[in-house]
């Protein structure tokens, strides 16, 4: 995701992403995110900012939360001040979160603040402990090598705040099942962290397996006839495991781990998009956010 803001010569706020607004001011703009960050970090006119993407909305990639911290970034680098990385990634989730009211984690604006490949451990008292990973150059390597991301093709059907929404109150009235299934999620978090430690990345493959198997029992809308045939195909060709990413919904990217030979996963790619899946490329980012010019 990339942000770019410039002065304007009239004091009015123009704003390019996959619409285009100009407006006089800040109450009048129609994107949330655009909104409540102007006016979070105090920029009432005489901007123009422009949004791009490598990928659409949707996909369950955690693009708004990317968006967000870039957003906020640059915003402060227009006033002249260079925010840390922790803090962009707090704000972003005060604006999501709290502001704006969204049911949404705080995961991936972290991840998109810090990049690579780390340990979170999200605290009740909303601290936020990020630590390193063990290897984490040569498991960066070896998941770059194992894992292939598709495109569904598929529009998903309602929002990642609307899935976590009914979680959430299913959470709050006691609902012992889903609580039970999601401390077996949080306990998947916790052995994938060992395997990444031990290099035992097949057992990363199966746990995926296992997560995805749980989560289409508490969240049913996260598959449908088509993904379910795609997994099915996947694991018929070679893939230990995979799912959904983000919510789910019908929509979005499929992300499979397969350690088989370079032969081997052309074969894998070539039945995935027999049924419709699109290959994407993709590399690890490692930085997290970055400017790539910060005087204005």
């Amino acid at each position: 995701v990339f942000v770019g803001a410039n002065k304007q010569f009239f004091p009015t706020i123009k704003l390019k992403y996959s619409q285009l607004e100009t407006v006089d001011n800040i109450d009048e703009i129609k994107h949330p995110l655009f909104r409540e960050s102007l006016r979070y970090v105090g920029i009432e006119n005489g901007i123009e900012l422009t949004s791009l993407a490598d990928v659409v909305h949707g996909t369950g990639l955690g693009q708004s939360g990317a968006f967000l911290v870039a957003l906020l970034n640059t915003l402060y680098l227009f006033k002249g001040r260079k925010i840390d990385k922790r803090t962009l990634a707090s704000e972003a989730c005060t604006i999501e979160i709290d502001i704006l009211k969204e049911h949404e984690g705080k995961q991936d604006k972290y991840v998109s603040a810090f990049g690579g490949i780390k340990a979170y451990t999200f605290h009740k008292d909303d601290r936020v402990s990020i630590a390193g990973v063990l290897n984490d150059d040569i498991l960066l390597k070896e998941l770059q090598n194992k894992l292939l991301l598709f495109f569904t093709g598929q529009s998903r059907t309602g929002t990642t705040s609307d899935a976590l929404k009914e979680q959430d109150e299913k959470t709050k009235k006691g609902d012992k099942d889903l609580i039970e299934k999601l401390h077996e999620i949080k306990k998947i978090g916790l052995d994938t962290l060992k395997c990444f430690e031990k290099g035992d990345l097949d057992e990363f493959g199966y746990l995926l397996d296992y997560h995805w198997q749980i989560k289409k029992q508490y969240s049913p809308h996260s598959t449908n006839k088509f993904i379910d045939k795609c997994y099915a195909q996947a694991k018929k060709s070679g893939a230990y495991g995979g799912k959904i990413m983000g919510a789910g919904g019908g929509g979005g990217c499929f992300m499979f781990y397969h350690p088989g030979t370079e032969k081997e996963k052309w074969h894998f790619i070539s039945d995935m998009e027999r049924l419709g899946l699109h290959h994407m490329p993709f590399t690890f980012d490692t930085q997290g956010v970055v400017a790539m010019q910060e005087d204005f």
